[in-house]
């Protein structure tokens, strides 16, 4: 029998046409459940799912998914099914038999100078506009991906203020950083380097949403997508680690960074900063407030 809850088995068997026969929870992220699921026809698919998961989160998702994948850059699991309905909350997607993550020690040249080439031709596909054509979530979050006219403006008033605004609300951070960080928005038209047309981004991709296939080629998870400055997926991928210098490298020579842009990284951390600050507290905050000390 599925350990899937009831619910979530009778929506996935609507959806999929096949009811699940068995189902093994394996790494979902901290928020969801997952479970690599075994249908009665005998496919094999991941399935996330969560009780309390704010509505149309797991459709954005799907959204995503099909955003990112229209570029024909990196492989990213196909869609196979969403579930709205209270308490049947599920996204299904195809199952991906994972290798190994993109090498965290440093060997793997090849596949780390895949991903990073198929990286940049991702951004290079370009976005309309600074901003989506709907909101969506990261994480948890609420992320709201209302177009502005440039990347400073879309950075400032759709990412850092508000986020700003939820951890002041929620403890994790004094009005004086606030403030801060409010003034440091106005300064972005002066920080945010030469102006770039809006790339194709993932919007989380640190190294647990990068995994390789069991072919050895880039996959792109869970992501949380928007048109925005090519160096914020750079970024956040050097925040945790995870991603080795070819990666990097290749990306480099495939589509070259404006100059600057060293002194731009710790700037595009701000916000997944803040996020962790939203959801984690504890020493992100420390870390936005040397951030914002930096630049402001």
């Amino acid at each position: 029998m599925s350990p899937l809850p009831p619910a979530v088995s009778a929506a996935v068997a609507a959806a999929l046409g096949a009811a699940p026969a068995d189902a093994v929870p394996v790494g979902g992220g901290s928020i969801n459940h997952a479970a690599r699921v075994t249908l009665a026809d005998g496919r094999t698919v991941f399935v996330k799912h969560h009780p309390g998961a704010p509505p149309g989160a797991f459709a954005a998702e799907a959204h995503g998914l099909a955003w990112l994948a229209a570029a024909g850059a990196l492989r990213t699991p196909e869609v196979l099914g969403v579930g709205e309905e209270p308490g049947a909350r599920f996204l299904a997607l195809e199952w991906i038999a994972p290798a190994t993550p993109v090498d965290r020690r440093g060997a793997g040249a090849t596949p780390a100078e895949r991903f990073g080439r198929g990286l940049a031709a991702l951004h290079r596909y370009g976005a309309p506009s600074f901003g989506l054509d709907r909101d969506n979530t990261i994480g948890p979050l609420p992320q709201s991906n209302t177009p502005c006219d440039t990347w400073a403006a879309f950075l400032a008033e759709r990412r850092l203020l508000p986020l700003t605004r939820m951890a002041v609300d929620g403890g994790g951070l004094g009005p004086a950083t606030a403030r801060a960080i409010e003034a440091l928005a106005g300064r972005l038209p002066d920080l945010c380097g030469p102006p770039e047309p809006p790339a194709r981004l993932h919007g989380d991709l640190w190294s647990g949403n990068a995994i390789l296939d069991a072919d050895g080629g880039p996959v792109i998870l869970d992501p949380a997508v928007h048109g925005g400055h090519r160096e914020v997926d750079l970024a956040m991928m050097r925040l945790f680690g995870g991603f080795p210098p070819a990666t990097f490298a290749a990306y480099a020579e495939d589509h070259p960074l404006a100059p600057g842009h060293e002194d731009r990284v710790e700037l595009f951390q701000l916000h997944p900063l803040l996020v962790h600050v939203v959801l984690f507290g504890g020493g992100y905050a420390a870390s936005v407030e040397r951030v914002v000390r930096r630049y402001a």
